[in-house]
């Protein structure tokens, strides 16, 4: 079996940011009763989760030996 075409952290990452921007976007539609500050709500979410997801995910590959970590500063 050959390399996969994306790694696992980086598919997870976007996922992980649609499905929290979505759950909030739910959640301020239901509590307004707008759907533009539904939208605003969840946009705002997806792009503060990218930056904690891969965050969190980095500092998960770290703990595991053999494996390089890129971008933590």
């Amino acid at each position: 079996m050959g390399r996969p075409l994306l790694p696992l952290r980086s598919a997870l990452v976007p996922v992980m940011a649609v499905i929290s921007g979505l759950v909030a976007g739910l959640l301020c539609w239901i509590a307004e009763g707008s759907v533009p500050r539904g939208d605003l709500a969840g946009l705002g979410a997806v792009g503060l989760a990218v930056p904690f997801f891969n965050r969190l995910l980095a500092a998960e590959a770290a703990e595991r030996p053999g494996e390089e970590v890129r971008g933590r500063g």
